[in-house]
């Protein structure tokens, strides 16, 4: 599977992205507010064995995908989409903090809203970030979605439980937007 957008390629990953995907998940200031991470070597490993083995599932519900630069091919962070039934999706991205405010997050989760509702049919799909994760959270109302609510000590990771903040767009509200021209 490959997608492009105006500056970013999302494609496959592959063994070969190891360095580059290790760059970002093992930076502590990164995974901060992941689930995840920072990543040993082990890990970063087992991130990318299990996604290139999503590749393979019939039908295929989740997608974990490389964002590279179109202009130099450097591979700047990852975003994934995962569908499940009814017609839900869930969307994620992290990248390179050296990349951080440059719109590449909501440019690749665009992406993924445009193909989870264009080609995969999906009714709704949702993304969460740690309340105090404000980039995140601009990322996702700059793509369309809406603030669902404050979910409390639902998380339990790193030693301790996280509260998280949903967001959500639905099919309907996507393709308005598309009729009235924003770039969602």
């Amino acid at each position: 599977m490959r997608r492009e957008t105006e500056r970013l390629i999302l494609r496959e990953f592959t063994a070969g992205d190891w360095e580059a995907v290790h760059r970002y998940a093992s930076d502590p200031v990164v995974t901060s507010h992941m689930i995840w991470g920072p990543n040993t070597e082990a890990d970063t490993r087992a991130f990318l064995e299990s996604a290139i083995g999503m590749q393979q599932q019939a039908p295929r519900v989740d997608f974990e995908l490389a964002v590279v630069l179109k202009e130099n091919g450097e591979l700047i962070g990852g975003s994934g989409l995962r569908s499940f039934d009814p017609r839900q999706g869930e969307i994620g991205y992290c990248f390179n903090r050296s990349h951080w405010r440059n719109g590449y997050a909501s440019e690749a989760a665009s992406e993924l809203l445009r193909f989870g509702f264009e080609e995969l049919g999906l009714h709704r799909i949702f993304a969460t970030c740690r309340p105090d994760n404000l980039g995140s959270a601009a990322v996702m109302r700059k793509i369309g979605m809406t603030f669902e609510g404050h979910m409390r000590g639902h998380m339990f990771h790193k030693g301790k439980f996280h509260d998280s903040h949903q967001y959500s767009i639905l099919e309907d509200e996507y393709f308005a937007g598309k009729k009235k021209g924003h770039s969602l």
